[in-house]
């Protein structure tokens, strides 16, 4: 019979006063502040908590390899913002507070950034990436970086999700032989454990809102060109974007508010600072009643546990006011986009890759796609699960300045862009929703994961925001309902997100089972605090 480990898992906070004060790892970044503007918590006392909660989990304990690696300079951190509180100076929101960011974004902390490849084990750039700045600036504190899928799932067909060379394989807290989904893996595991108040995620196409739902949390991937992605190991600038990856879609609010802004060095943010609001702002009397809501079903039977968590969320939305429509696409319009965005990607790698690897330390010695194609045949440590087919089909794309290429990306923009926006306009909706996931699969390096489908890519390969919201559970493992709407339109989502979020309360805490069976063995759901 299985027998849950026995761990200490709460953050036991020692306050100013004479006792002892326990705040729980899951309390969102507006509990943890609200705690320290009371006197009841410092930020020095937040982050060894939490340091101290990852030594326990992440690399003992279940050992989610969740955290790839650590900010010796939190602490110090941590301590110079609660001088700056006990000044009277306030940052805002996120003074103090928690977060970790994926491994492929720079920080000037002297930790590496590795993509999670040996490649880059010497990658320390000493520059950070603006929205590392703007975060920093605003007073958060960096732990660390969060283990990824590798080269954020852009190296093989055949990936596993979620392992790195560098970190090895990041598992479900929800039920540790499940597949934590990537390629921000790390993010969304170690944030639906409680390792940090949030995190930082990136997407091209999936890879915040699959770890996101499956991790049981709240994600949200902005119109492309709200955020800068100056510093960030790229895959595509046409579709890459950084998000935010939290427990409430208030805190995702306010990561949102801090990092989205005009960036001179990336051209597509040119429009961020005229379209961005104050998202926070945009929560207050959030409401469904009279959204007109598209109901889009891809996947529909695919897998029945699904559909009824799918079926139960739409009747919370409509017992909300909101007004439903069915919405549907063409299946083989769908098909040509899904080829034409694969042929995109790998020629928009090689050159943003190679780009980027041109800037980077001296130590870094494969500094091109064909360098780090053989550095990994000749490493045994890269390669030992899976190969490098899409490194390898890459490196033979032409330019990006190629007319075939082009044409090739104004064409997959056009068809997905023209498929969402026939959607909402036609019908006047405020959003499209859709299941975000299926149930997490067993991961199994043999014969490969299970997918049940995913809505991301037409708002992938549109740069149109997609925000995914808890919303049940199959047998304890979550489920996330996606809301998707056109360009600039986050704060219209998150305000929709927020209210279904309000009315269903549909997260639980993870509880860190071997497997899916364990539950019924164990009789009852295990509380790991």
């Amino acid at each position: 019979m299985f027998r849950p480990i026995a761990l200490t898992l709460g953050l036991t906070l020692l306050c100013t006063g004479a006792h002892a004060q326990m705040i729980s790892p899951y309390a969102s970044a507006g509990e943890q502040q609200a705690a320290m503007t009371d006197g009841q918590v410092t930020s020095e006392q937040l982050a060894r908590a939490y340091l101290e909660r990852i030594e326990r989990i992440d690399r003992a304990g279940p050992k989610l390899n969740s955290v790839l690696a650590l900010n010796s300079r939190a602490l110090a951190d941590a301590r110079r913002l609660d001088a700056e509180r006990r000044a009277g100076k306030l940052r805002g929101p996120l003074h103090g507070v928690t977060i970790l960011l994926k491994d492929n974004i720079e920080t000037n902390d002297g930790t590496a950034t590795t993509a999670g490849s040996l490649a880059l084990a010497a990658n320390a750039t000493g520059r950070d990436a603006p929205i590392a700045k703007r975060l920093t600036d605003a007073g958060a504190v960096v732990l660390g970086k969060a283990n990824l899928s590798q080269w954020a799932n852009f190296r093989s067909t055949r990936s596993i999700s979620g392992w790195s060379s560098v970190g090895g394989l990041v598992r479900n807290p929800y039920s540790l032989d499940r597949t934590a989904c990537g390629s921000s893996a790390g993010s969304g595991a170690a944030v639906a454990a409680g390792l940090a108040a949030f995190a930082i995620g990136t997407e091209t196409d999936g890879s915040v809102i699959c770890p996101a739902a499956m991790n049981g949390i709240v994600g949200l991937k902005p119109t492309v060109g709200l955020v800068s992605r100056t510093h960030i190991i790229p895959i595509s600038p046409e579709q890459d974007t950084a998000g935010p990856m939290t427990r409430t879609v208030a805190d995702a609010a306010a990561l949102l508010n801090v990092i989205a802004g005009s960036d001179p060095a990336d051209a597509a943010t040119r429009e961020a600072d005229a379209k961005k609001v104050d998202y926070l702002v945009a929560l207050k009397g959030a409401t469904l009643k009279g959204a007109r809501i598209g109901v889009w079903t891809p996947n529909k039977g695919r897998s029945p546990g699904t559909d009824a968590v799918f079926d139960a969320a739409v009747k919370a939305l409509e017992a909300q006011g909101a007004v439903l429509v069915e919405v549907k696409t063409d299946g083989a319009v769908m098909g040509q986009i899904g080829a034409l965005e694969g042929e995109c990607l790998r020629t928009e790698f090689k050159a943003a890759l190679d780009a980027y690897l041109a800037t980077t330390p001296p130590a870094v010695t494969a500094r091109t796609l064909e360098a780090l194609i053989a550095f990994n045949k000749a490493e045994p440590r890269e390669m030992p699960l899976f190969a490098q087919e899409i490194f390898e089909q890459s490196v033979t794309k032409p330019p990006i300045t190629d007319p075939g290429y082009l044409e090739k990306r104004a064409q997959a923009r056009s068809l997905a862009r023209g498929l969402l926006d026939r959607m909402l306009a036609d019908n006047r909706l405020d959003a499209i929703v859709s299941p975000s996931n299926g149930p997490a699969s067993i991961v199994d390096p043999v014969n490969g994961g299970v997918s049940f489908g995913s809505p991301t890519m037409l708002p992938a390969v549109s740069g149109y925001p997609h925000l995914t919201v808890p919303a049940g559970q199959i047998t304890g493992l979550p489920l996330g309902l996606s809301f998707i709407g056109p360009a600039w339109s986050e704060a219209r989502l998150l305000s929709l997100g927020f209210a279904f979020e309000q009315a269903t309360r549909a997260r639980r805490e993870p509880a860190f089972l071997p497997n899916v069976g364990a539950r019924a063995e164990v009789g009852r759901a295990y509380d790991p605090r």
